[in-house]
Protein backbone atom coordinates (compact mmCIF):
# COMPACT_ATOMS: atom_id res chain seq x y z
CA UNK A 1 0.00 0.00 0.00
CA UNK A 2 1.33 3.18 -1.06
CA UNK A 3 0.30 5.04 2.11
CA UNK A 4 2.53 2.85 4.54
CA UNK A 5 5.76 4.36 2.23
CA UNK A 6 6.00 7.24 4.42
CA UNK A 7 5.63 5.62 7.60
CA UNK A 8 8.26 3.29 6.62
CA UNK A 9 6.32 0.01 7.62
CA UNK A 10 4.43 -3.47 6.62
CA UNK A 11 0.99 -3.31 7.03
CA UNK A 12 1.13 -5.84 9.57
CA UNK A 13 3.48 -3.77 11.25
CA UNK A 14 1.31 -0.32 11.15
CA UNK A 15 -1.35 -2.19 12.83
CA UNK A 16 0.94 -3.89 15.98
CA UNK A 17 2.11 -0.20 16.68
CA UNK A 18 -1.55 1.27 16.61
CA UNK A 19 -2.68 -1.51 19.08
CA UNK A 20 0.60 -1.30 21.13
CA UNK A 21 -0.19 2.74 21.87
CA UNK A 22 -3.77 1.69 22.64
CA UNK A 23 -2.68 -0.59 25.09
CA UNK A 24 -0.17 2.09 26.65
CA UNK A 25 -2.91 4.73 26.64
CA UNK A 26 -4.99 3.11 28.85
CA UNK A 27 -2.06 1.95 30.97
CA UNK A 28 -0.96 6.17 30.78
CA UNK A 29 -4.61 6.50 31.84
CA UNK A 30 -4.62 4.25 34.85
CA UNK A 31 -1.45 4.61 36.39
CA UNK A 32 -0.50 8.48 35.04
CA UNK A 33 3.01 6.75 33.54
CA UNK A 34 3.60 3.63 31.52
CA UNK A 35 2.76 5.06 28.29
CA UNK A 36 6.51 5.48 27.42
CA UNK A 37 7.61 1.39 28.99
CA UNK A 38 4.86 0.19 27.37
CA UNK A 39 5.44 1.66 23.34
CA UNK A 40 9.36 1.50 23.54
CA UNK A 41 8.46 -2.60 24.56
CA UNK A 42 6.43 -2.98 21.85
CA UNK A 43 8.03 -0.88 19.09
CA UNK A 44 11.47 -1.86 19.86
CA UNK A 45 10.48 -4.99 17.91
CA UNK A 46 10.21 -2.67 14.51
CA UNK A 47 12.27 -0.23 15.15
CA UNK A 48 15.70 0.98 16.56
CA UNK A 49 15.94 3.21 19.36
CA UNK A 50 16.42 6.08 18.09
CA UNK A 51 13.69 6.03 16.07
CA UNK A 52 11.46 5.07 18.96
CA UNK A 53 12.61 8.02 20.93
CA UNK A 54 10.72 10.91 19.09
CA UNK A 55 7.82 9.37 18.20
CA UNK A 56 7.10 8.58 21.87
CA UNK A 57 7.55 12.39 23.19
CA UNK A 58 5.53 13.94 20.69
CA UNK A 59 2.63 11.04 21.70
CA UNK A 60 3.26 11.52 25.46
CA UNK A 61 2.67 15.54 25.03
CA UNK A 62 -0.54 15.01 23.14
CA UNK A 63 -1.92 11.84 25.69
CA UNK A 64 -0.81 14.55 28.54
CA UNK A 65 -3.46 17.06 26.84
CA UNK A 66 -5.75 14.43 26.83
CA UNK A 67 -5.53 13.74 30.59
CA UNK A 68 -5.94 16.99 31.51
CA UNK A 69 -9.81 16.60 32.53
CA UNK A 70 -9.37 13.95 34.44
CA UNK A 71 -5.94 14.98 36.59
CA UNK A 72 -6.15 18.98 36.75
CA UNK A 73 -7.44 18.84 40.15
CA UNK A 74 -4.73 16.60 41.89
CA UNK A 75 -1.21 17.91 40.72
CA UNK A 76 1.17 18.90 43.34
CA UNK A 77 2.77 21.92 41.17
CA UNK A 78 5.73 22.33 43.91
CA UNK A 79 6.32 18.35 43.16
CA UNK A 80 6.26 18.65 39.43
CA UNK A 81 8.27 21.42 39.45
CA UNK A 82 11.00 20.68 42.03
CA UNK A 83 11.43 17.37 39.74
CA UNK A 84 11.73 19.48 36.55
CA UNK A 85 14.32 21.21 37.67
CA UNK A 86 16.35 18.01 37.88
CA UNK A 87 14.64 16.88 34.22
CA UNK A 88 15.99 19.94 32.80
CA UNK A 89 19.53 18.98 33.19
CA UNK A 90 19.39 15.10 32.78
CA UNK A 91 17.27 15.73 29.41
CA UNK A 92 19.80 16.66 26.99
CA UNK A 93 22.48 14.20 29.02
CA UNK A 94 20.12 11.64 28.06
CA UNK A 95 20.03 12.97 24.41
CA UNK A 96 23.64 12.95 24.01
CA UNK A 97 24.12 9.59 25.75
CA UNK A 98 22.04 8.32 23.00
CA UNK A 99 24.21 8.60 20.29
CA UNK A 100 26.61 6.87 21.86
CA UNK A 101 25.73 4.88 24.81
CA UNK A 102 23.99 1.16 24.19
CA UNK A 103 20.46 1.63 25.21
CA UNK A 104 19.95 -1.75 25.34
CA UNK A 105 22.71 -1.93 28.27
CA UNK A 106 20.95 1.43 30.23
CA UNK A 107 17.34 -0.27 29.52
CA UNK A 108 18.81 -3.44 31.34
CA UNK A 109 19.81 -2.13 34.01
CA UNK A 110 16.96 0.35 35.02
CA UNK A 111 15.17 -2.86 34.34
CA UNK A 112 17.11 -4.55 37.43
CA UNK A 113 16.64 -1.79 39.49
CA UNK A 114 12.55 -1.06 38.93
CA UNK A 115 12.19 -4.86 39.84
CA UNK A 116 14.09 -4.47 43.46
CA UNK A 117 12.81 -1.35 44.34
CA UNK A 118 8.96 -2.59 43.48
CA UNK A 119 9.40 -5.53 45.66
CA UNK A 120 10.78 -3.45 48.24
CA UNK A 121 7.70 -1.53 47.85
CA UNK A 122 5.40 -4.36 47.70
CA UNK A 123 6.50 -5.72 51.10
CA UNK A 124 6.04 -2.42 52.63
CA UNK A 125 8.92 -0.27 52.72
CA UNK A 126 8.80 3.73 53.13
CA UNK A 127 10.37 6.48 53.01
CA UNK A 128 9.14 9.66 54.48
CA UNK A 129 13.19 10.80 54.99
CA UNK A 130 14.10 11.23 51.27
CA UNK A 131 11.32 13.96 50.77
CA UNK A 132 12.97 16.55 50.24
CA UNK A 133 14.12 19.39 47.34
CA UNK A 134 17.56 17.81 47.38
CA UNK A 135 16.62 14.23 46.70
CA UNK A 136 14.14 15.59 44.60
CA UNK A 137 15.86 16.90 42.43
CA UNK A 138 18.47 14.63 41.84
CA UNK A 139 15.36 12.22 41.16
CA UNK A 140 14.66 14.49 38.54
CA UNK A 141 18.38 14.53 37.05
CA UNK A 142 18.34 10.72 36.80
CA UNK A 143 14.70 10.83 35.19
CA UNK A 144 15.31 13.57 32.76
CA UNK A 145 18.49 11.40 31.61
CA UNK A 146 16.34 7.99 31.51
CA UNK A 147 13.54 9.73 29.63
CA UNK A 148 16.39 11.18 27.02
CA UNK A 149 18.13 7.71 26.23
CA UNK A 150 15.27 5.11 26.66
CA UNK A 151 11.87 7.47 27.12
CA UNK A 152 11.83 5.70 30.39
CA UNK A 153 12.08 8.51 33.21
CA UNK A 154 8.50 8.36 34.07
CA UNK A 155 9.91 4.90 36.29
CA UNK A 156 11.89 6.34 39.15
CA UNK A 157 9.58 9.20 39.60
CA UNK A 158 7.02 6.85 40.12
CA UNK A 159 9.11 4.70 42.71
CA UNK A 160 9.55 7.54 44.69
CA UNK A 161 6.17 8.90 44.97
CA UNK A 162 5.50 5.03 45.99
CA UNK A 163 8.62 5.77 48.36
CA UNK A 164 7.21 8.25 50.19
CA UNK A 165 3.48 7.03 50.70
CA UNK A 166 1.96 9.81 48.33
CA UNK A 167 -2.24 9.34 47.25
CA UNK A 168 -2.99 7.62 44.05
CA UNK A 169 -4.83 10.25 42.68
CA UNK A 170 -1.42 12.64 43.42
CA UNK A 171 0.87 10.52 41.55
CA UNK A 172 -1.14 9.92 38.92
CA UNK A 173 -1.77 13.73 38.50
CA UNK A 174 1.47 14.54 39.02
CA UNK A 175 3.60 12.56 36.76
CA UNK A 176 0.72 13.51 34.03
CA UNK A 177 1.53 16.81 34.82
CA UNK A 178 5.07 16.44 34.78
CA UNK A 179 6.18 14.60 32.11
CA UNK A 180 3.67 16.97 29.85
CA UNK A 181 6.00 19.79 30.55
CA UNK A 182 9.46 17.44 30.25
CA UNK A 183 8.23 15.57 27.02
CA UNK A 184 8.37 19.23 25.40
CA UNK A 185 11.29 20.07 26.53
CA UNK A 186 12.85 16.84 25.35
CA UNK A 187 11.59 16.71 21.72
CA UNK A 188 11.88 20.54 21.57
CA UNK A 189 16.08 18.94 22.18
CA UNK A 190 15.45 16.19 19.80
CA UNK A 191 14.53 18.27 17.05
CA UNK A 192 17.40 20.40 17.14
CA UNK A 193 19.74 17.21 17.71
CA UNK A 194 18.37 16.17 14.47
CA UNK A 195 16.57 13.16 15.42
CA UNK A 196 13.26 14.28 14.33
CA UNK A 197 12.50 13.74 11.05
CA UNK A 198 9.33 13.73 8.50
CA UNK A 199 9.17 9.82 8.57
CA UNK A 200 8.63 10.75 12.60
CA UNK A 201 5.82 12.78 12.22
CA UNK A 202 4.03 10.43 9.44
CA UNK A 203 4.25 7.86 12.05
CA UNK A 204 3.14 9.73 14.81
CA UNK A 205 -0.10 11.11 13.31
CA UNK A 206 -2.26 7.97 12.78
CA UNK A 207 -1.73 6.59 16.21
CA UNK A 208 -2.95 10.15 17.82
CA UNK A 209 -6.37 8.82 17.17
CA UNK A 210 -6.51 5.79 19.73
CA UNK A 211 -5.19 8.27 22.13
CA UNK A 212 -8.22 10.03 24.08
CA UNK A 213 -9.74 6.27 23.38
CA UNK A 214 -7.37 4.74 25.79
CA UNK A 215 -6.85 7.11 28.18
CA UNK A 216 -10.69 7.01 28.57
CA UNK A 217 -10.57 3.60 29.58
CA UNK A 218 -8.03 3.87 31.49
CA UNK A 219 -9.58 6.56 33.86
CA UNK A 220 -13.11 4.64 33.95
CA UNK A 221 -10.17 1.65 35.70
CA UNK A 222 -9.23 4.37 38.06
CA UNK A 223 -12.06 5.95 39.10
CA UNK A 224 -13.49 2.79 40.26
CA UNK A 225 -10.09 1.25 42.00
CA UNK A 226 -9.15 1.50 45.88
CA UNK A 227 -5.76 2.61 46.80
CA UNK A 228 -4.01 -0.42 47.13
CA UNK A 229 -5.21 -2.11 44.18
CA UNK A 230 -3.90 0.77 42.00
CA UNK A 231 -0.62 0.59 44.01
CA UNK A 232 -0.39 -3.38 43.40
CA UNK A 233 -0.82 -2.96 39.70
CA UNK A 234 1.62 -0.16 39.74
CA UNK A 235 3.58 -2.54 41.31
CA UNK A 236 2.96 -5.55 39.05
CA UNK A 237 3.36 -2.98 35.99
CA UNK A 238 6.75 -2.08 36.73
CA UNK A 239 7.89 -5.42 37.15
CA UNK A 240 6.05 -7.28 34.28
CA UNK A 241 7.64 -4.37 32.21
CA UNK A 242 11.29 -5.07 33.39
CA UNK A 243 11.09 -8.59 33.07
CA UNK A 244 9.51 -8.27 29.76
CA UNK A 245 12.16 -5.71 28.94
CA UNK A 246 15.22 -8.06 30.30
CA UNK A 247 14.13 -11.01 27.92
CA UNK A 248 13.72 -8.38 24.90
CA UNK A 249 17.12 -7.80 25.41
CA UNK A 250 19.03 -10.76 26.46
CA UNK A 251 17.76 -12.16 23.34
CA UNK A 252 19.41 -10.12 20.97
CA UNK A 253 22.74 -10.32 22.51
Amino acid sequence: MDFLSYFQLSLIEFFFIIFTVFIASIIRGFNGFGFSATCISGFSFILPAIEIVPVILILEVIISIFMVPYIWNKIDWKFVFQILAGIIVGSPIGLYLLRYLSAEITHLSICLIIIFFSILLMKGYTNQKINNTYVKTFTGIISGTLNGLTTLGGMPVALFLLVTSIQPAIIRGSLAALFFLTDIYAFILSFFAGIVDMTTIYRTLPLIIVLPIGVYIGDKFFVKSKEETYKKVVFYFLISISIFGIFRILSNF
